[in-house]
């Protein structure tokens, strides 16, 4: 279940001239160290992991920047000589469990440059904003990882062939109806296992649906976990007010009261600041679209945040205890926030790997005439408006006067009808009277996000 695109990153990061440190990351369990492990034994590198958790008397060592000690102890560690080696790859997993090893990373390569060093850690955050020190800015380089794909699900599922199918699709061309079915289905399916790769694991491995979601509460379990190593008492309490209101309700702007009323604004803030970072949960702003870049038009006081995953969301939402064949024909299963939660979380992971991503939307606020696109992307030099549809239909109102007042000419819809597309031709009110809006627009099943980026 290697991702390709991380698996690229990592071929390039390895052949370059000034090669720094390089630092994974993402949220506990999306598999960052499983990456490192695979990527090493398909290109046949030597690896030296040191998992830092269980190695807590190397913190001197790091603290006092003793590299040529600490690969020396890293080769005790692992059993074997040559970490400083041509084809070694030094892997500092759970880095979070030694702060002082963070800082440390510049002096790995400054005293060894041609050293590969990998590290991964979670909650990198909230570590650092205990400590006085920062992320060495400028001296390491950055690989982010998400959970899988709705493609990288079909290929675990040894679906390659639809997924060839779905990528060979060209708009105007007709599209298989047989594939359809088999897709919405699959789509069912990761609705509820999610992009998790030990849930994957254990639904392509035909475990029952009580196993899957038993994966999904450890995870969730693991977090809690883990906020109560670095918060205490009201602090922790936010968080997990955090944590649960945009796992049940993602996608809505964000007003601190509706997840907190008791909890100052300043407090809540802090805690979804820290989870954001932490890559637990993400934002999309909004952007006033008038022009490229979108990011020119943010305002960051505006946003909506949406959940890590669409199959832990599912399981906090209380899921567990229902056949999963019920899940798939119970209401739950078309709610708009679960398609929604979807397609922000596959669009984030097509995002550039080497940097943070960044998702907009579009709203407008008024007493009569409130509007909102769900997302809003530059392609190239154009703005694309994309609406997310959890059914086969929906009215297009706010569609419709996004195009008219950006003066955009295509759009992008995605529902779960075969794809089509079509030119719209349609009529909205405005304070001078009725105007003709006209565009084009192509909509996709929810299952081609992969396809349209």
């Amino acid at each position: 279940m290697l991702d390709r695109e991380c698996e690229n990153t990592l071929a390039k990061w390895l052949t370059k001239s000034s090669r720094k440190p390089l630092v994974i990351r993402g949220a506990r369990q999306v598999g960052k160290s499983t990456l490192v492990r695979k990527f090493c034994r398909e290109k046949n590198l030597d690896l030296f992991e040191v998992n830092l958790e269980r190695n807590l008397r190397l913190v001197d060592l790091f603290r006092d920047f003793e590299i040529d000690a600490l690969l020396d102890e890293i080769e005790i560690i692992c059993g074997k000589c040559g970490a400083r080696g041509e084809k070694s790859v030094v892997f500092l997993d759970e880095i979070q469990a030694i702060p002082e090893a963070i800082p440390a990373l510049r002096y790995f390569h400054e005293d060894y440059p041609d050293l590969k060093v990998v590290s991964a850690g979670s909650l990198l955050e909230f570590i650092l904003s205990e400590h006085s020190f920062s992320m060495p800015v400028g001296r390491v380089e950055y690989l982010f990882v998400n959970p899988m794909t709705f493609p990288e699900f079909l290929k675990a599922s040894k679906e390659e062939f639809l997924l060839e199918h779905v990528n060979a699709y060209e708009p105007g061309r007709s599209f298989s109806k047989t594939a359809h079915d088999k897709l919405v289905a699959l789509l069912k399916d990761y609705f509820l296992v999610g992009g998790m790769p030990e849930a994957v694991q254990f639904q392509v491995d035909g475990a029952d649906w009580s196993e899957v979601s038993g994966v999904h509460s450890s995870i969730i379990e693991t977090y809690l976990d883990d906020f109560a190593k670095y918060a205490k008492g009201k602090a922790l309490h936010i968080l997990h007010k955090v944590f649960n209101y945009v796992g049940t309700a993602p996608g809505r702007k964000i007003k601190y009261s509706n997840i907190d009323g008791d909890s100052p604004a300043r407090d809540v803030k802090h805690a979804v600041d820290l989870l954001i970072k932490a890559k637990i949960i993400f934002p999309v702003y909004h952007s006033s679209a008038s022009g490229i870049p979108l990011l020119a038009g943010v305002n960051d006081k505006v946003y909506k945040l949406f959940f890590l995953d669409v199959g832990l969301m599912n399981r906090l939402s209380k899921t567990t205890g229902i056949s999963i064949e019920r899940l798939k024909e119970i209401d739950f299963i078309n709610k708009g926030d679960i398609a929604e939660q979807f397609i922000a979380q596959n669009f984030l992971a097509s995002i550039s790997v080497n940097e943070a991503p960044m998702l907009h939307y579009w709203l407008r606020e008024g007493r009569s005439n409130n509007a909102e696109v769900d997302f809003v992307l530059q392609d190239n030099d154009a703005i694309l408006p994309v609406e997310v549809k959890a059914g086969a239909l929906g009215a297009m109102k706010s569609l419709h006067r996004f195009v008219y007042e950006k003066g955009v000419t295509h759009a992008l819809r995605f529902d779960l009808s075969l794809p089509s597309s079509h030119k719209v031709n349609t009529r909205i009110a405005t304070p001078s009277g009725g105007v003709e809006v006209e565009y084009d627009l192509l909509s996709l099943p929810l299952y081609m996000v992969g396809a349209a980026q």
